[in-house]
């Protein structure tokens, strides 16, 4: 099909607060080899992106500077050597970078079918989520079944992707959140403990309940070595943020006498072949677990494509649960 010159897009025009933020007509981007074009229905809205408008979490050279790390829509072109898919298809898909306009383009095996049932809207919050989660609780901190699993911030997108996932795997699910009204989502969604971190003490807790076999974590500071008293022997700390900083002191000597640890990624910077494992991953084990129920997606709000400064002011303000989205197709 024949595809306009010029998009709207949401563009960083300079490090800052939500408000840099800007409407703007960039060029629809071209795919390359292996890659096709999405004409964008909704973009999901992650903390990476509000990281990369401050200037903390700069694009990998090769990817579009506009934020958006996910979006669910239609196949519009397919690059030279594209297999899977073919115009008309409809997708969600993990992104480079470019999420926040009306077309996106990524690599044809980092896009997955659209779950049965689930609209374009629920779509869009899946794949960022599912992928950090599927390859960071299961591929990294090896999770199984009957294990115990600690989640910092339940409520999040990413947390409440990990406590169903987690669930669904037959693992035992604590979590921590900022609020009783937190807690009880998290309880809602299956956990056996939610800890208000604003007033319990949930690295004794946890030990006492026999230690976390894996702590996912997003906070980091202070954390860290919180978690690491909170692991049982044998533990996975798995690291995927640092909302409180990446450095602290840590006693290694307990890591060492109880054979902890301590590991962690980021996607965006991973290989092309990495993600599409992950991805491989995810539609095998993850959209199983959406088929028969066992993962629903909790939704916290959608914004117009324009209005995405407040969709930033929303994810980093404290009463967010769940997924943000933007509306791009009208």
């Amino acid at each position: 099909m024949t595809l306009s010159h010029s998009m709207l897009a949401m563009e960083i025009v300079a490090p800052g607060g939500p408000d840099v933020l800007k409407p703007c007509s960039v060029p629809v981007p071209m795919p390359a080899h292996g890659q096709i074009v999405i004409r964008v229905a909704y973009a999901g809205v992650n903390r990476p992106d509000a990281l990369q408008r401050a200037g903390a979490y700069a694009p990998p050279p090769d990817a579009s500077p506009l934020p958006g790390l996910e979006c669910s829509g239609t196949v519009v072109e397919c690059g030279p050597g594209v297999t899977r898919w073919k115009i008309g298809d409809k997708v969600c898909a993990l992104l480079p970078g470019g999420g926040y306009a009306e077309y996106a383009v990524t690599h044809e095996a980092h896009a997955l079918p659209v779950p049965e049932g689930l609209s374009l809207r629920e779509a869009a919050c899946l794949p960022e989520t599912c992928f950090t989660v599927w390859s960071n609780l299961v591929m990294r901190g090896k999770l199984k079944a009957g294990q115990k699993l600690l989640v910092h911030g339940g409520t999040s997108g990413i947390g409440t992707t990990a406590i169903q996932i987690a669930k669904a795997l037959g693992a035992r699910v604590f979590a921590t959140a900022g609020s009783e009204e937190k807690c009880q989502v998290c309880k809602d969604l299956g956990v056996e403990q939610a800890w208000n971190y604003r007033d319990r003490d949930w690295s004794h807790l946890m030990a006492q309940a026999g230690g976390a076999d894996v702590i996912l974590d997003m906070v980091g500071g202070a954390y860290i070595q919180r978690n690491i008293k909170a692991l049982a022997n044998d533990g996975r700390l798995v690291q995927i943020a640092f909302l409180q900083g990446a450095k602290a002191e840590v006693n290694f000597a307990e890591v060492m006498t109880r054979r902890l640890t301590i590991t962690g990624s980021t996607l965006r910077p991973q290989s092309e072949a990495a993600k599409a494992e992950i991805a491989a991953q995810v539609e095998a084990q993850v959209w199983p677990m959406i088929a028969r129920g066992a993962l629903r997606v909790v939704m916290d709000s959608e914004y117009p494509l324009p209005d995405a400064p407040q969709a930033h002011w929303r994810i980093e303000a404290p009463g967010h649960i769940g997924k943000i989205v933007l509306k791009v197709e009208e």
